[in-house]
């Protein structure tokens, strides 16, 4: 009995060394286990680098002090089941410190990493978190996953959300879910798309909304739900999936000079005469309501555009839209927020003076609106 078993183990052995280690008796090739993702995390520093004078001084810190390195690894073994992370230190200070020559250096180091890796994660500050996250999403010309992420309180307090949003960040970049979707902003277990997220609060830990366009999903520890895509998700696999926006082509010489003027009552026409004598290209103007400013700053408008000077029309309500008004240099910012809205004119205007175009692209990049084939 004992001879016959040992019989039956040496033939199954025989057969299992000549049908392959991924072979079975019946034939069925066992699956092959999927290679785990691998994400690059890219430092900028922000709150989720801060270093707090105590446990307990949530608001009492110092921003951009750790590395992005300390910060993987103290998520480790755990993040390790998930991606194989290597990290990236760009810079470490605050978002508020980074000049637009910083974004466009940003850009090629993002799409540098996405040769070599499945998604990117980017951590931030979250002050100007959004404008970040939109830069990105304009000009980053992978289609994989692409996550931003931050803190509203430092590493190194009690009830810190950095490490969490790091975590999920990271998760959300290896699981491919967002691919297509552009850049994305990943906070307080909540996705966000880069076009629509904005900062409504200034120290609650849900800081961040994306207004009546809602957020793209939810990340409930294991599961990530994706409810909804951002509109340019349409366009993946297509050549229109990119954006007319590629650095590489732009000449290297310094990017446009575009500032914001604020409308509100009986406002002056001194900052639009200041920001045309200073030499800026273009200015968008933050009005009330559907993009209304003042007479004064109308005026000091009118007399820009004839210097050559081309104005987006925001609004400073945070929702609703600002259509083509139809005025010679002027352009509607549809629902781009100011702070948006400067970043597209200012790429657009690096890429051609065609008023006309320019409209054509705050109607289609500028919009969350999704559109039948052929319009």
């Amino acid at each position: 009995m004992h001879q016959l078993a040992r019989r039956s183990t040496v033939l199954i052995a025989l057969v299992t060394v000549a049908l392959g280690p991924t072979a079975s008796l019946t034939g069925a090739a066992e699956p092959h286990p999927k290679p785990t993702p691998k994400v690059a995390v890219i430092g900028t520093g922000g709150t989720i680098a801060g270093v707090s004078k105590s446990k307990v001084s949530f608001d009492d810190y110092e921003a951009g002090k750790l590395p992005v390195s300390r910060l993987v690894r103290d998520l480790r073994p755990d993040v390790d089941r998930i991606a194989a992370v290597t990290t990236q230190q760009f810079g470490n200070k605050d978002s508020n410190n980074y000049s637009i020559p910083e974004y466009r250096r940003l850009t090629a180091t993002v799409d540098h990493a996405l040769k070599y890796n499945d998604g990117v994660v980017v951590t931030t500050g979250t002050d100007t978190m959004e404008e970040f996250a939109y830069w990105l999403d304009l000009t980053v010309r992978s289609d994989k996953p692409v996550v931003l992420t931050g803190a509203m309180r430092p590493w190194t307090v009690i009830g810190s959300d950095a490490p969490a949003n790091l975590y999920n960040a990271i998760h959300l970049a290896a699981s491919g879910r967002t691919t297509c979707f552009g850049t994305v902003v990943m906070l307080n277990d909540e996705i966000h798309a880069a076009r629509e997220v904005r900062k409504t609060d200034a120290l609650r830990l849900n800081a961040f909304s994306s207004g009546s366009s809602g957020e793209l999903g939810v990340i409930d520890q294991n599961h990530i739900r994706v409810n909804r895509a951002p509109a340019r998700a349409e366009q993946c696999g297509k050549s229109g999936w990119k954006t007319p926006f590629d650095l590489g082509r732009i000449a290297r010489r310094p990017l446009p000079k575009v500032e914001i003027a604020y409308s509100y009552q009986g406002a002056g026409p001194e900052a639009i005469k200041a920001f045309a004598d200073a030499g800026a290209a273009g200015v968008v103007t933050a009005g009330t309501g559907a993009g209304g400013i003042s007479p004064a700053m109308t005026e000091a408008r009118d007399d820009a555009v004839k210097n050559g000077v081309l104005f987006a029309s925001a609004s400073r309500t945070g929702s609703g839209a600002v259509y083509d008004p139809h005025v010679r240099g002027v352009i509607g910012a549809e629902d781009l927020t100011p702070q948006k809205a400067r970043l597209l004119l200012l790429l657009s205007l690096a890429t051609t003076h065609n008023e006309h175009r320019i409209q054509k692209w705050f109607d289609t990049l500028g919009t969350a609106q999704f559109r039948p084939p052929g319009s």
